[in-house]
């Protein structure tokens, strides 16, 4: 009993490890996870500087969440197709484009939200 509770611990110790080695990844090879990095520390930081109300943070956190997922959802896309079509196919074309398209929608609709949770009590800060 005791080797079946270690062992399953040992596991879901790996699948966090596993999950951290992906982010990285990410972090090491695509330059707009860099972009969606810094713009993620910049937003939280004015959202702390602007002392936003709990509602507009879990708001926030779901919409960083959002663009990060695309982000690596698109990420793992791409190496599956570069693995399987090392050749231009059209269809490999059109479901790398989809999947960068899911980050843009996920980045213009982050950016919606931003202005619309960042932008009133910025604009009373900075001229109010």
């Amino acid at each position: 009993m005791s080797t079946e509770k270690n062992s399953e611990l040992y596991n879901r110790a790996k699948s966090f490890q596993y999950a951290f080695e992906g982010w990285w990844y990410v972090l090491r090879t695509q330059h707009n996870a860099w972009i969606h990095a810094v713009i993620t520390l910049a937003v939280a930081g004015v959202g702390l500087w602007l002392k936003l109300p709990l509602r507009d943070w879990a708001v926030l956190i779901l919409t960083f969440m959002a663009v990060w997922m695309a982000e690596f959802m698109n990420t793992a896309i791409e190496a599956v197709v570069d693995m399987t079509m090392p050749d231009v196919h059209p269809l490999a074309k059109i479901a790398k484009d989809v999947a960068a398209a899911a980050v843009l929608v996920g980045a213009l609709g982050a950016v919606l939200i931003g202005l619309l949770l960042l932008g009133p009590p910025l604009w009373a800060r900075l001229f109010g």
